[in-house]
C-alpha cells in the first residue's frame, strides 16, 4: 500500500508538473485588450501571447496567469499587431539639401555610422523588418550585419546594396558629375548595357551579399537627369536581369515611374513594381494575372511634392519631376487598390524622414483601404512578398516573435499607427517594457 501510494503521488507530481510548466522555461506574458494578428479579418480582444525563446509559444483567448518567473507585460487598453515591415526603406541616407554634394564629403564610414540612427528610429516606429532598396553597394550589408550581431539596435533587414541602372539612368551614381569626377562605370558599380553586363551585375550583387536585386527601369524623380518617366532598360536587358536573379534565388524589385518601362519589367517576370506612378490599366491587368506586388510609396510623392514648392531646395531639374509625382501617386493608388492588385507597404523613407514611415497608413487608408488591410499590407503581404510568410508576418505559434502596440484602437484611427509605444524584435523588448 505505502509503495501504491508513493507512486501514486509520484505520477501526480509529475502531472501537474507537466500541466504547470509546459515550457520548462521563463517566458513573457504579454496581455493584450485587442490582437491584429496579421492573418484573420477579424480583431480579437482580451487575449494572451506567450513568447520564449524568441518564437511565439501560444496566443489564447482571455488573460492567462503568468507561471513563476515569467514577465508579464501588460497592454490592456492597447492593441497589438505583428511587426511591421516596410518594403522600400533608403536606410544610408536621407534627403537635404546637401543630398547631392555629401558624397564629396563623406566616408563609406560616415555613411554607416550615420546609417545606425536611422535603424534606430526605424525600429521605434514600430517597423522590426524592412527591404533597403538601394545603397553605395555596402553600408546596408554591413549595417544588416551589425544588428544581427546586435552591435546596434534595427530593423532586420533585407538589402539590395547597389541599385542596378543603365548608363544614364536613374541610378547611375555618375549623373551630371564634370571634369576630374567623370567615368564609366560597370556592372560592379551596377550600371550595365546589354544582357550580359546585366548578368554580370547581378552575380556581383550575389557576391556582395545582397539579399534581393533592384532595378531602375524608368526614369526617376530625384536623379539629375529631365525625365523621370522613360524606359531605361531593354526586353532583353529585363529578362537578363530576372532569370539570373532567380537562378540565384533573388527576388526582384523595380523602381518604375513611367508606363513603358513598367509593363515591360512586368511582362520580364519581376517581383515587384516599386512607385507605379502612371501604373494603366492594362498593366494592372497583368500584375494581377501575373501576382506582382505593388509597393506604392505614397508618402514619398507627398512630400516630394511639398518640398518642390520651397524654392531652392531642389536643383531645378528635379523641381517639376517632383511637382507632378506627387498628385499622380495618390490617384493612382487609389485606382489600383480598387482594382484588386497586390499591395505591400513601403514608403521611400530615406527621401522622407527616418521614423516616420507610419504616414503612409494615413495615405492608403484616404486612398480608399480599409485599415485593417492596410495593418496586413505591412505585416502578411510583405512577408509574402519577401517569401518569409513561414517564420514572420503574424502572431502565430512557433513563429518569430515580433510585437507592436499602440494604445487604443488603430482600426478607429489609422493616425494611431504614428504612435507606436510598444516594440518586440525575436522576443526582445526594445520599446514600452
Amino acid at each position: 500500500m505505502l509503495r501504491f501510494s508513493i507512486a501514486v503521488i509520484s505520477a501526480s507530481l509529475v502531472y501537474i508538473s507537466l500541466c504547470c510548466c509546459p515550457r520548462g522555461e521563463a517566458a513573457v506574458v504579454v496581455h493584450a485588450a485587442r490582437l491584429i494578428d496579421g492573418r484573420g479579418d477579424d480583431v480579437r480582444e482580451r487575449v494572451t501571447i506567450v513568447v520564449a525563446d524568441g518564437k511565439f509559444v501560444e496566443v489564447v483567448d482571455g488573460y492567462q496567469d503568468p507561471q513563476p518567473g515569467d514577465e508579464l507585460i501588460r497592454l490592456t487598453e492597447h492593441t497589438v499587431m505583428p511587426g511591421l515591415m516596410d518594403m522600400h526603406t533608403h536606410l544610408q541616407s536621407q534627403h537635404s539639401k546637401d543630398a547631392y554634394t555629401e558624397r564629396f564629403f563623406m566616408d563609406e564610414a560616415d555613411y554607416a555610422l550615420r546609417a545606425t540612427t536611422y535603424a534606430r528610429a526605424t525600429l521605434m516606429a514600430g517597423f522590426t523588418t524592412v527591404r533597403d532598396l538601394g545603397d553605395n553597394g555596402h553600408t546596408t550589408i554591413a549595417l544588416r550585419s551589425a544588428i544581427e550581431k546586435k552591435w546596434v539596435p534595427g530593423p532586420r533587414i533585407f538589402t539590395a546594396g547597389k541599385s542596378i541602372a543603365t548608363t544614364g539612368g536613374h541610378a547611375d551614381p555618375t549623373n551630371s558629375l564634370k571634369g576630374n569626377f567623370r567615368r564609366t562605370p560597370g556592372p560592379d558599380e551596377g550600371v550595365v548595357n546589354g544582357p550580359d553586363e546585366a548578368r554580370a551585375a547581378v552575380r556581383q550583387r550575389y557576391k556582395d551579399g545582397s539579399d534581393l536585386i533592384k532595378i531602375t527601369a524608368t526614369g526617376g524623380v530625384l536623379s539629375l537627369a529631365v525625365n523621370g518617366q522613360n524606359p531605361q532598360f531593354t526586353d532583353e536587358e529585363l529578362k537578363a536581369v530576372v532569370e539570373t536573379a532567380h537562378d540565384y534565388g533573388l527576388i526582384v524589385a523595380v523602381h518604375a515611374h513611367g508606363s513603358e518601362g513598367m509593363k515591360r519589367a512586368v511582362l520580364a517576370g519581376v517581383d515587384s513594381i516599386e512607385h507605379g506612378t502612371f501604373m494603366t490599366d492594362e498593366i494592372m491587368k497583368v500584375m494581377k494575372e501575373r501576382g506582382t506586388y505593388w509597393v506604392p510609396t505614397n508618402m514619398a510623392g507627398e512630400w516630394v511634392a511639398k518640398k518642390a514648392e520651397e524654392k531652392g531646395y531642389f536643383p531645378e531639374v528635379v523641381r517639376p519631376k517632383a511637382a507632378a509625382i506627387g498628385p499622380q501617386m495618390a490617384a493612382t493608388f487609389a485606382k489600383g487598390y480598387a482594382a484588386g492588385v497586390k499591395i505591400a507597404f513601403g514608403t521611400d523613407s530615406g527621401v522622407s524622414p527616418h521614423g516616420e514611415n507610419a504616414r503612409e497608413f494615413e495615405l492608403m487608408v484616404a486612398g480608399g483601404m480599409p485599415p485593417l488591410k492596410a495593418i496586413q499590407a505591412a505585416t502578411l503581404e510583405s512577408a509574402r512578398l519577401l517569401k518569409i510568410d513561414d517564420r514572420l508576418g503574424t502572431v502565430e505559434a512557433k513563429k518569430t516573435a515580433d510585437l507592436t502596440a499602440v494604445k487604443g484602437n488603430p482600426l478607429d484611427d489609422i493616425g494611431l499607427m504614428k504612435h507606436i509605444v510598444f516594440v518586440m524584435k525575436d522576443g526582445v523588448v526594445y520599446k514600452g517594457r
